[in-house]
């Protein structure tokens, strides 16, 4: 046996260490993603079955073997399934990476054109964020990048009107009958209203963050949009993006907007 782990241990190639290295960074990359949610639970489990199935092996274990690897095989599609708003977030996050950004300016020399969404004018949005937040209006805007948050639009009415303050806080004011549910903003134009959003998996959350502060984070863990909060009950202005909360104050709330578009143009 001693000499069957020192064996071991003198044929373990650079290769092998790197291998392990980056099972290693994918599977934390993996925690990171699930962590707070209740995927959480199934994810640990997971990786106890594919440990298992590893010992098992190595201890000649056949039915064993075969059972869990029957488990991992077949259960894999399930897993994809159920895993489909974190991969979804995972491979958001991959193509949001600095590495991505510098892929796309690389291949716009060769005519590839990617959509953006820089053209929308921020000041009647802020402006009409203050407002709400000073009489206490809520309010859930969505602003688009390059997703074009067809599938939340079509969860809602369409309005596709120009931008401006009135008809914001109008749309938001509590009597209004579109005032409940997102609005969706894209190139100047208030595309749609009264949008339903998923709703976020993470349990540690803030007691105080209710169903908009809640479908806010989960639509920004699936879209790489910016999300506009107005809380009805203290009045406080949030921006989420990527599954993160900022406070902001009224003054720093256009020039965060434009930090968080610029660093898709980040080379």
């Amino acid at each position: 046996m001693v000499d069957l782990m020192i064996n071991a241990f003198i044929q373990i190639r650079f290769l092998d260490v790197l291998d392990i290295f980056l099972v290693g960074l994918l599977l934390y990359f993996l925690y990171t993603l699930v962590k707070g949610s209740a995927a959480i639970n199934i994810f640990i489990g997971i990786v106890a079955i594919i440990i298992g199935l590893r010992i098992v092996t190595l201890f000649h274990m056949e039915l064993l073997s075969y059972i869990l690897g029957a488990f991992v095989n077949v259960g894999f599609i399930a897993l994809i399934i159920i895993f489909q708003p974190e991969i979804r977030r995972f491979l958001l996050s991959i193509g949001t990476s600095k590495f991505a950004i510098r892929f796309r300016k690389f291949m716009s020399h060769f005519g590839v054109q990617y959509s953006t969404d820089d053209s929308t004018e921020l000041d009647p949005i802020c402006e009409a964020c203050i407002s709400m937040s000073n009489d206490k209006v809520g309010a859930l805007i969505l602003l688009t990048q390059e997703n074009d948050l067809q599938d939340i639009i079509d969860t809602g009415v369409v309005i596709d009107a120009v931008i401006s303050k009135p008809l914001l806080e109008n749309i938001f004011f509590k009597n209004s009958p579109l005032h409940d549910g997102a609005m969706v903003i894209s190139k100047n134009k208030i595309v749609a209203a009264r949008c339903i959003l998923p709703i976020t998996q993470q349990t540690r959350l803030p007691g105080s963050y209710g169903l908009r502060h809640r479908s806010g984070i989960g639509v920004s863990e699936t879209h790489d949009c910016i999300v506009l909060v107005v809380s009805e009950e203290t009045g406080s202005i949030r921006i989420v993006f990527n599954g993160k909360v900022t406070d902001v104050k009224p003054s720093e709330m256009k020039a965060k907007i434009k930090e968080i578009q610029s660093r898709k143009n980040i080379g």
